[in-house]
C-alpha cells in the first residue's frame, strides 16, 4: 500500500510538472505565431496594421496580457509568501510543490507582460521590465540552490544534527530491509554511511540487492532509499556553501522584485488616470 501511494504521488507530480511546462511552451509559441506579423512590423508602421487594435499595449488583447500577467505574478508572489509563512496549505500540498507553482505563475506572468509591451521598451517602464527579467532569471537560480538544501516536509531547512539523524534513520531502514530478506548473503554489520558513499561498497550492495530481492517493488524501494541517502550525503557535504549562496541570492533577488513592484504600481496608476481601463 505504501509503495502504491508513493508511485501515485510520483505520477501526480510528474503530470503536474508536464502540464505546467507544456502550457508555458504552448502559450509562448501560440502568442508568437498569432502575432508574429504585427510584432515584426516596424514601430512607426504598426498603427496601420490590421491587428493593431487588438495587440498594441492598450488594445483588447495587448492590454489584457498586461493585466492578466500582473495578476498571475501578484498571486504567485504573495500567495507563496502567505503559504510559506502560515503553512495553512500543508494539509493539501507540500510547500516545495507550491514553490514550483509560484515559479510557474511567475514565468507565465512575465511572458504575457512581454507581449503586452509588444517588444517596445522605453522610459521608466523599461526599468521595471528588466527588473522583472532579472527576478525571473534569479528565481531559476534560486530554485536550484533551494533544492540543494535539505528540508523538512513543511519546507523548513534542516540543521546539521537533523540531517545526520535522518541519515542514520535511512541507514537503519536499509539494514532492516536486508535483515528481513531471506538472503543472508550480505552482512549488515559492516554497512555504514561510509561504505555506501564509497563507490566499491555501493556497487557491492546494489549487486547483492538486485540478485537476492525477487520482489521487484521491494527491490526498487530499497534502491530508492539508498539513492535518497546518497543525495542527502551530497547535500550535507555542500550544506554550508549552499546556505551562504542562498543568503546572497536573497540579497540580489529581493531588491529587483521590490523595484519591479513599485514601477508596476506606478504604471497601473498612471494608466488608470489616463483612462485606459480595458473592459471595466
Amino acid at each position: 500500500m505504501h509503495t502504491k501511494k508513493i508511485m501515485s504521488l510520483y505520477w501526480r507530480v510528474f503530470i503536474f510538472r508536464v502540464l505546467m511546462i507544456g502550457f508555458t511552451l504552448w502559450l509562448t509559441l501560440q502568442l508568437a505565431f498569432d502575432g508574429f506579423d504585427f510584432y515584426s512590423t516596424p514601430l512607426e508602421e504598426r498603427f496601420y496594421h490590421p491587428q493593431y487594435k487588438l495587440l498594441h499595449a492598450a488594445g483588447f488583447w495587448g492590454h489584457g496580457f498586461g493585466i492578466i500577467g500582473t495578476l498571475l505574478i501578484t498571486i504567485g508572489v504573495f500567495g507563496y509568501i502567505y503559504a510559506k509563512k502560515t503553512l495553512k496549505f500543508e494539509k493539501w500540498v507540500r510547500l516545495k510543490y507550491l514553490l514550483e507553482f509560484h515559479i510557474f505563475l511567475c514565468t507565465v506572468g512575465p511572458i504575457l507582460i512581454l507581449y503586452h509591451t509588444t517588444f517596445k521598451f522605453g522610459g521608466i517602464v523599461s526599468i521595471g521590465f528588466w527588473s522583472m527579467v532579472l527576478v525571473v532569471a534569479s528565481g531559476v537560480v534560486g530554485r536550484y540552490i533551494y533544492i540543494q538544501i535539505p528540508r523538512s516536509l513543511n519546507g523548513k531547512s534542516l540543521g546539521l544534527k537533523e540531517i545526520e539523524a535522518h541519515l542514520q534513520q535511512l541507514l537503519q531502514q536499509i539494514k532492516e530491509a536486508l535483515r528481513g530478506n531471506s538472503s543472508e548473503g550480505y552482512s549488515t554489520l559492516n554497512l555504514s554511511l561510509e561504505s555506501i558513499s564509497n563507490s566499491e561498497g555501493l556497487s557491492q550492495l546494489k549487486a547483492e540487492i538486485k540478485s537476492n530481492f525477487s520482489n521487484k517493488k521491494e527491490r526498487n524501494m530499497l534502491l530508492a532509499t539508498i539513492s535518497k541517502l546518497q543525495r542527502l550525503q551530497r547535500q550535507l557535504k555542500h550544506l554550508e556553501k549552499m546556505q551562504k549562496w542562498f543568503a546572497y541570492w536573497h540579497v540580489f533577488h529581493k531588491p529587483f522584485a521590490i523595484i519591479m513592484l513599485v514601477i508596476v504600481i506606478v504604471h497601473i496608476v498612471v494608466t488608470l488616470l489616463m483612462g485606459y481601463t480595458w473592459i471595466f
